[in-house]
């Protein structure tokens, strides 16, 4: 595998700036907040309230560069809503609050019956100081090796020189902007919301400021310790067995599609030598050209991994590709990296990455023979070789210990984030509560009854005491035996 394809697949100088443990020194306004909405490509529009608000880039120089952070509050529908708001941290690293909330609104959406959505936008994201670098065309056959790895990270750096110091766009940095939010706008105590890498954000916030925190909700949890990426290549060739074997399960899918593991093994054997196809756009139906090759095997492997519904289209997918019509799969390669440069600010993603985890990726067992391959590693050391790395306080990787109320959601075939991982994460937690959803992937968090359980959660503050037999009305999706749609 490329190294280039490590870059396409990140679900990426000390700094002398203050650790994030230093309160923001004095009060700023409070924020004006006018009506807005919130919207999105994928997602209904939501009414909401919008305003700015400016904060030092380097903390330990308030009076140098400011940067000015989008905030957004979707307001509860009661005359008289509570005092603790619920904030939502997106994931990524690189993905905006405001600009995904609209996408996971409905699991927020029972909630806003007594209680405010805040959304601070992570520095670096969004319109807030954005640190945007473009990815490595997936149909180019270059950029192949570390050395391409590099002058694709100081490409971006020199968009961004004068402008903006990537050393002060890590988590740390975020968890100082919204205190500095809290207590502009008087607020006493937040109820956190992470999905994703937003767990790492809402974990970290917990440990530092622990008298703002009422509760804390987290949705496909990563722990503490592990540096993002170390376990991509296991975890997805777990959830792409998981797939197979469910496959092999159903004698619809047995018999239309054989066994999907060894197609897929056979189809890695065999873009090793990339072959140039041919196919239309599948949205604008322009034709193109491109190599089959494992950016696009792997790239599709992933990500359709992520949601049941995708996952459930894998095997036709693959199928179609190992009998020599790989243009199905190849369209889908187009749809999933061209979004991906609005989706994900890979300048921020660097910032957090190199700064928080680069130094302590290991070449794991085994990773070799995996799908993904053993690449990734090199491909983060070699940008950030390039990236100026922020600090990473000296306890950033110790468990998060809390007797605060904690609800922790995995899904069950979750790809990136699987459940083992909520597991160790709960251990330190004494007053927390890990539910899986039978079923899903990536960021269950508004499938089913969640919603109603979230709100009962934040409500009550006694996770150990929800009934949550609801999700188990949930279950496996039917596979695609065609394009018409899953089987019945």
């Amino acid at each position: 595998m490329s190294l280039r394809t490590g870059s396409l697949l990140v679900a990426l100088a000390l700094a002398l700036a203050p650790g994030p443990e230093a309160a923001p020194a004095g009060a700023a306004a409070s924020p004006a907040f006018e009506p807005c909405d919130l919207r999105s490509a994928r997602a209904a529009r939501v009414e909401a309230e919008c305003a700015r608000f400016e904060v030092p880039e380097d903390p330990g120089a308030p009076d140098g560069r400011r940067i000015t952070l989008r905030l957004a509050r979707v307001p509860a529908r009661g005359s008289n809503p509570q005092p603790d708001p619920v904030v939502f941290l997106a994931g990524g690293p690189g993905q905006s609050a405001i600009e995904t909330y609209p996408a996971a609104h409905s699991a927020f959406r029972p909630l806003l019956g007594g209680r405010d959505v805040l959304l601070v936008e992570q520095r670096g994201t969004g319109e807030s100081s954005p640190l945007k670098c473009p990815l490595p065309d997936w149909k180019d056959p270059g950029a192949q090796d570390a050395a391409a790895a590099r002058r694709q990270a100081a490409d971006c750096l020199r968009r961004y020189e004068g402008k903006a110091d990537p050393r002060f766009y890590t988590t740390s940095d975020y968890i100082r902007d919204v205190e500095h939010v809290r207590r502009a706008l008087g607020i006493a105590q937040f109820n956190l919301a992470g999905g994703s890498y937003g767990t790492r954000v809402a974990l970290e916030y917990l440990r530092r400021h622990p008298d703002a925190v009422r509760s804390v909700f987290i949705d496909s949890v990563v722990p503490p310790e592990l540096p993002l990426g170390q376990d991509h290549a296991r975890n997805l060739d777990e959830a792409l067995a998981g797939i197979a074997a469910r496959c092999n399960a159903e004698p619809r899918c047995r018999e239309r599609f054989g066994d999907v593991a060894a197609r897929l093994r056979q189809l890695k054997q065999r873009v090793k030598v990339p072959r140039r196809v041919r196919f239309h756009h599948p949205q604008t139906h322009a034709p193109l050209e491109v190599l089959f090759s494992e950016v696009a095997l792997v790239g599709v492997a992933r990500i359709f991994s992520y949601a049941p519904q995708s996952a459930a289209l894998l095997p036709l997918l693959v199928s179609e590709a190992a009998q020599g019509r790989p243009e199905p799969l190849l369209a889908q390669a187009e749809l999933l990296y061209s979004s991906l440069p609005d989706a994900l600010a890979h300048g921020m993603e660097l910032s957090v990455i190199c700064a928080e985890d680069a130094d302590l990726i290991k070449p794991q067992p085994g990773d070799a023979e995996t799908l993904m391959g053993a690449e990734f590693g090199a491909f983060i050391e070699a940008q950030c070789a390039v990236w100026p790395h922020g600090r990473r306080p000296a306890d950033f990787k110790q468990p998060v210990v809390s007797d605060k109320p904690v609800l922790l959601l995995s899904g069950q075939y979750d790809p990136v984030t699987p459940p083992r991982y909520a597991d160790q994460v709960a251990s330190t937690l004494s007053n927390s509560r890990h539910l899986v959803a039978k079923g899903q992937g990536h960021t269950p968090m508004n499938v089913g009854c969640m919603p109603r359980l979230l709100k009962e959660f934040i409500e009550t503050l006694q996770p150990k005491s929800l009934d949550a037999s609801c999700l188990d009305a949930l279950g496996d999706t039917p596979f695609f035996l065609d394009y018409q749609g899953p089987a019945p």
